[in-house]
């Protein structure tokens, strides 16, 4: 029998989606790929698969599950099974700087950004950096990792020689152009199926949330909204409308993304500065009952979807 598969690696970011899809009566299955084998001399079994593996996987002990899940994208993809977030989403989701590059390449406004790597080549590109003050990030990132931001660059030069010192994973780190929003707030748009869902305000006066999961607790200081990360507010805008909603689709539907939430904050002069595409999109029960919506209910019907669509065509 075909099933709906969820390839992640973090059970307590899972638990609404599988409440939803057995409230859907949809058969599934959970793949936690921190470990397994891959036997590519088999077929992979029948059904609709959703990729929800995440960039900060090696913060909970998982270092190697999206190089296995990459594998595991490929196989399913050469063997034609649906897979819901292709294996381009994985390399977006792992790369701040894919990221950058293919928002560029679709017209859309991102802070301007030099990605360094090693100690003495972030120093000094930070001694040159046209922007006070500027933030950095890691470029394999989630849940805010390394982000913070720097009035000039004595203080950064005393933070990188420091044992504080976070090393990224890959290696890469991030300078940023700090955008300064007045009202304190970014907007996350989120998508279902490749299509706008809806927008959310993130209130960041009293604190900001990178991941609006209600599990997710971040304890980073910055980020382009700046607060800590204590007392995050969310809010689903009603009739929201953006001339980045079309572009943003567009973007997701080239790179095989069912299913995203994207981030922008606005300076301002009103300009729009998008910087971060989360293809393992979560989101916050509180503000969803509120306005009367369901993203992984939502997403549990797709997956529904897809799998009738599969036995229609086997009839």
């Amino acid at each position: 029998m075909a099933k709906a598969y969820v390839i992640h690696e973090n059970d307590s970011w899972v638990e609404p989606l599988k409440q939803a899809l057995e409230e859907e009566n949809i058969p599934y299955e959970l793949w936690h790929l921190d470990h397994g084998v891959l036997d590519i001399s088999q077929a992979p079994p029948q059904g609709v698969f959703y990729n929800r593996m995440s960039a900060s996987s090696h913060t909970r002990g998982h270092r190697f599950a999206p190089e296995y899940t990459s594998n595991v994208l490929a196989w399913l993809e050469h063997h034609g099974r649906k897979v819901l977030n292709e294996s381009r989403a994985l390399e977006l989701e792992l790369s701040k700087i894919k990221q950058y590059l293919e928002l560029h390449s679709y017209g859309v406004e991102i802070p301007f950004t030099v990605a360094a790597v090693g100690k003495e080549e972030l120093l000094q590109e930070a001694s040159r950096f046209p922007y006070r003050p500027f933030i950095t990030k890691h470029n394999r990132a989630g849940k805010g990792l390394g982000v913070y931001l720097f009035d000039k660059y004595e203080d950064l030069e005393r933070y990188v020689n420091s044992p504080s010192f976070e090393e990224p994973i890959d290696g890469i780190t991030l300078l940023q152009q700090y955008i300064h929003n007045e009202e304190q707030y970014i907007t996350r748009c989120e998508f279902i199926d490749g299509k706008f869902y809806y927008a959310v305000r993130v209130d960041t006066s009293e604190g900001f949330e990178l991941c609006p999961a209600d599990a997710c607790q971040i304890g980073d200081r910055f980020c382009p909204a700046p607060g800590q990360a204590v007392k995050a507010k969310f809010q689903v805008l009603e009739s929201f409308e953006s001339p980045l909603i079309p572009v943003y689709e567009a973007m997701l539907k080239k790179n095989g993304i069912s299913f995203a939430g994207i981030e922008f904050i606005t300076d301002r002069e009103g300009t729009a500065y998008t910087y971060d595409i989360n293809t393992n999109t979560n989101y916050n029960s509180e503000a969803e009952a509120i306005a009367g919506v369901g993203g992984m209910k939502a997403i549990a019907r797709t997956m529904g979807k897809y799998l009738q669509e599969w036995y229609a065509a086997k009839k």
